[in-house]
């Protein structure tokens, strides 16, 4: 594990403004548009000083990629992952794509700010990352020392995904966070019953619900990938009371839990609020069913998957056993698949976020499609994870032996 912080923090480049002057020049608008964002080029202008403008913004790119020598050389991230805007005083800040802020989120970075500067020949510019700490509540610590179930799994997966590039006392924070956040987790879920339709709809908001309506508007049913994020259990169950038009639409694919009558609680709260509940055993054809009706088939997809039913792929970078089924699902159906998350925000209200759907792999090789999709899958998840660590579920053994096969194609 990091004792310190294994990213330089400061990275600096400089760029000749007669190279930017010949790339405008060169290129088609298009082909401009992948190495400046819209936002880039308005603030250039048209006028004499736009190439020595772009030149400084390029500059601040490459310093930023500086900052990940590792995840550039692996084309993780790449110069038009990062994006330079001015803030509300005029100053330079990072504006990151998916890709530049999950690298970012897993640095533990909260932003990267910039000085540029140019000469009559050449642009530089100083990228300067801002590293965050996780704020651990007096319940993460006290549960943490009191009740240490399953920590050493949680450390060592936090290892997992932390260990190279972020230090061992901010993995700590982060877990004693987490063991904050199931403690009003479990909080949340006893008093959820007693509340009133109006204050549930008020803990939950919803953001980018345009994602999942233009997933609907293809008319090709919706599957949502999702995973125990934030409180999944209030965020759902609130959050559907928001569909009224979609009322009864969306069906949740879930494991039985034990004991059973926990189980049966939960599933009849879920459909209470309007769930249709699928086992994830021999549920295939009630999902091409659904999926036929246009309605929402959620999948939560970040557990352990074992057997014919699994194919390898990595997750943060190291091999898990994945859910293959998702993948069969979306390329035989042609329905988007849409990542949805759930967080709390530190007032205690819920957000629940769709992003956008993810685009598929298709070629004529449809097994090198089911791996490339469930990776691509795979990904969205670690975006999210990533954004409020604290709050997935850490404690599940994600990273086991792989499984024996995965060259069937069975659901």
């Amino acid at each position: 594990m990091q004792t310190e912080r294994s990213s330089p923090g400061c990275g600096i480049d400089s760029v000749e403004i007669t190279r930017i002057e010949k790339l405008l020049n060169d290129l088609e608008p298009d082909e401009i548009g992948r190495l400046f964002t819209d936002q880039e080029l308005e603030d250039a202008g048209e006028g004499a000083g736009r190439a020595a403008s772009l030149a400084a913004r390029f500059a601040a790119k490459e310093a930023c990629c500086k900052l990940f020598p590792k995840e550039t050389a692996l084309g993780t991230v790449e110069p038009a992952s990062f994006g330079v805007r001015k803030d509300g005083y005029g100053a330079p800040r990072v504006e990151a794509d998916g890709r530049g802020q999950a690298v970012m989120d897993r640095y533990r970075i909260s932003a990267i700010n910039l000085s540029l500067t140019h000469t009559g020949k050449t642009a530089s510019a100083v990228a300067l990352a801002e590293w965050k700490e996780m704020p651990v509540p007096w319940c993460g610590k006290v549960f943490y020392h009191l009740f240490p179930w399953r920590r050493q799994i949680v450390l060592e997966n936090l290892g997992r995904v932390y260990g190279d590039v972020v230090p061992e006392k901010e993995m700590l924070r982060i877990a004693q966070a987490y063991y904050g956040h199931f403690f009003k987790f479990a909080i949340e879920f006893l008093k959820m019953p007693f509340r009133s339709k109006k204050k549930q709809n008020k803990m939950v908001r919803i953001e980018n619900l345009e994602a999942l309506e233009r997933a609907y508007d293809q008319k090709k049913g919706t599957l949502v990938l999702t995973g125990h994020f934030g409180n999944w259990e209030v965020s759902t169950v609130a959050g559907i009371g928001k569909f009224e038009d979609w009322f009864g639409k969306f069906h949740f694919v879930r494991r039985p839990l034990n004991p059973a009558i926990l189980d049966r609680f939960i599933r009849g709260r879920m459909r209470r609020a309007g769930f249709g509940v699928l086992s994830k055993q021999n549920s295939l054809d009630d999902m091409l069913s659904i999926l036929g009706r246009n309605e929402f088939v959620i999948c939560p997809f970040d557990q352990h998957s074992g057997g014919r039913k699994a194919i390898v792929v990595d997750f943060f970078g190291h091999p898990a056993g994945s859910f293959k089924s998702l993948a069969i699902i979306a390329q035989s159906t042609g329905a988007p698949v849409v990542p949805a998350s759930s967080w709390r925000d530190p007032d205690g209200t819920h957000v629940l976020r769709f992003d956008e759907a993810i685009s598929l792999q298709e070629s004529e090789d449809a097994g090198d499609d089911i791996r490339k999709n469930t990776r691509a899958f795979n990904a969205a998840l670690e975006r999210i994870i990533l954004r409020h660590p604290e709050q997935w579920i850490w404690m599940h053994r994600r990273w086991k032996v792989k499984p024996k096969s995965d060259s069937s194609s069975g659901v």
